[in-house]
């Protein structure tokens, strides 16, 4: 089975997903069965569309090129990822409808999505345990333009899910430091692809789960995994949606 994708966007993290899709077709291609990912097209922000027909888009391009990819990827009925971060349409759900098939995610890797599922069940505990302050720490690389990252946001949003205490995040620092919210510290700095921390203080203990992205082919992965999952799908959809369904697929087998 061939996938025709295309990609938006020219920076790392795009060209990174193009170079996974070769990986896996060298990989793959003596494994029947087993998809090819063929990159139909690569566009830079202001770059035409091609007309040629793909399977899904990925968008890998800037936080306000995503609307108008969006509106295409609605009027085309083409399968979308969205793997930019930093912008904001609060009426996707309503605009997309069944019109066609979006998977949204601040990080594609996997790992993080567990991680979010942990913070969930994390803030249950720490609602139990009566004592201590849940907080979320990330740390990017000096270019990255949005603070706190996405990944961040979804980790301290997994938390508030989970917990009777939190009703929010928090990012602003000490001056506007509120116990109902969760606190976000970021650093930009170096040359980092991503560390994400969610760290339970308590008087008498600490605990803490990390995640250290250590090449941004794991987001590359993740985001082929995803394109390849969403196709023929309607609606809205998150690496959660994904996870579920390969962890039921995992226990369909066993």
């Amino acid at each position: 089975m061939n996938i025709r994708i295309g990609i938006f966007g020219a920076g790392k993290l795009a060209n990174a997903i193009a170079e996974e899709a070769r990986t896996v077709n060298a990989k793959t291609v003596l494994t029947p069965g087993m998809p090819q990912f063929l990159v139909a097209w690569m566009v830079d922000k202001g770059d035409p569309i091609p007309a040629s027909a793909i399977d899904v888009a990925i968008d890998a391009s800037l936080p306000d090129a995503v609307e108008s990819h969006l509106e295409w990827a609605i009027q085309t009925s083409t399968a979308f990822v969205i793997a930019t971060t930093g912008w904001d349409i609060p009426d996707m759900e309503a605009r997309i409808g069944n019109k066609t098939a979006v998977l949204v995610s601040p990080n594609f890797s996997f790992t993080v999505a567990f991680m979010r599922r942990i913070a969930a069940q994390l803030a249950q505990f720490a609602d139990w345990y009566g004592e201590g302050d849940l907080a979320v720490f990330e740390h990017h690389h000096s270019a990255k333009q949005d603070a706190p990252s996405g990944t961040a946001k979804a980790l301290a949003q997994a938390i508030v899910s989970g917990s009777r205490r939190y009703i929010g995040w928090n990012a602003s620092g000490w001056d506007a430091w509120d116990p109902c919210k969760v606190g976000i510290a970021s650093l930009r700095a170096g040359s980092e692809a991503g560390v994400h921390e969610i760290v339970f203080d308590a008087p008498h203990e600490q605990f803490s789960i990390v995640h250290r992205a250590r090449d941004r082919r794991v987001f590359a992965a993740g985001a082929l995994r995803a394109a390849e999952w969403i196709i023929g799908r309607k609606g809205v959809f998150g690496m959660d949606d994904v996870l579920e369904s390969m962890l039921g697929s995992q226990k369909a087998i066993s």
